[in-house]
């Protein structure tokens, strides 16, 4: 998910410490940022672009950022576009968030499918994990370990760094504090000598996903259908054009009869689309026979 910020009011020079952004530079960059990831850097984001990458410049002893773009063109291995991406996004999530979410997907869907041959769930925008394994953990909790329904999950980002941290399937224990479900700490392992203060997620939570780096904005590799989407607090930083685009996409690979679920500050009124709204944030595409 993309951090909102205030607008600065600085059209012209900005300054981020040592270093200096042009209306121009900015003009630049936010191109970059909107053909490669979709966000779009209206005007008055300049300063939001000054002082995140301004940071990034100066860990890598970059002076100016002219001399920054060019050094992420020039990169083939792609590792300085995803800090790019990384500086200019925060990855916010959590356990169970938007919980309306997880309360249909156990009443409606788990209902549906229980004892029918295993799901398919995608989590389009699962940052550094929260989002999979709380399907995961859901899907094993309310359907049981043995279910043949359990869903095989395929989690995806954009940033590689996300992904590893993801991968590993370790959180800090606040993380775990709060609202979240009382069942969630026995499918957790606990931490001991220097991890202590840490839960990893138990192997038969950590084998139901599958990570793997998707571009939303691309066209997408070929991932099959499914059952669910989460797709969730990203449209919102798209411009309208994208987001049919990507609806369009994600609509082509649900199963007839599947569920997109999108952010609850997100809607699809005003594109065009397919799908038809079940209640808010959550969509169906429609069966053969409808």
């Amino acid at each position: 998910m993309i951090t909102k910020v205030k607008a600065a009011n600085s059209p012209g020079l900005l300054n981020s410490g040592a270093l200096a952004l042009t209306a121009k530079e900015f003009d630049i960059i936010a191109a970059l940022a909107r053909e490669e990831f979709g966000l779009e850097l209206a005007k008055g984001k300049e300063q939001l672009v000054a002082s995140r990458l301004g940071k990034l410049m100066r860990d890598h002893g970059f002076n100016t950022f002219a001399e920054y773009y060019r050094h992420v063109q020039k990169d083939s291995t792609g590792n300085a576009l995803v800090e790019l991406i990384d500086s200019l996004t925060t990855n916010h999530t959590s356990f169970f968030r938007e919980p309306a979410h997880f309360e249909f997907l156990v009443q409606r869907i788990f209902s549906e499918q229980k004892g029918h041959a295993p799901m398919r769930i995608w989590s389009a925008v699962s940052s550094t994990g929260e989002e999979p394994y709380t399907i995961a953990l859901t899907a094993r909790e309310h359907l049981g370990p043995q279910s043949p329904s359990l869903p095989r999950i395929l989690a995806s980002d954009i940033s590689t760094r996300v992904l590893e941290i993801a991968r590993k399937g370790m959180y800090k224990e606040e993380r775990f504090q709060g609202g979240v479900a009382p069942w969630l700490r026995k499918h957790l392992l606990r931490g001991e000598g220097r991890s202590k203060g840490w839960y990893r997620m138990r192997p038969e939570i950590l084998r139901m996903v599958e990570f793997q780096r998707i571009n939303l904005i691309e066209p997408l590799p070929p991932v099959g259908r499914f059952t669910v989407i989460f797709c969730r607090n990203v449209m919102i930083y798209f411009s309208r054009e994208t987001q049919e685009q990507l609806v369009s996409r994600l609509a082509a690979c649900l199963e007839p009869g599947g569920y997109l679920f999108v952010g609850h500050s997100e809607s699809l009124s005003g594109i065009h689309h397919s799908l038809q709204q079940i209640q808010p944030a959550v969509y169906k595409k429609r069966d053969e026979k409808g």
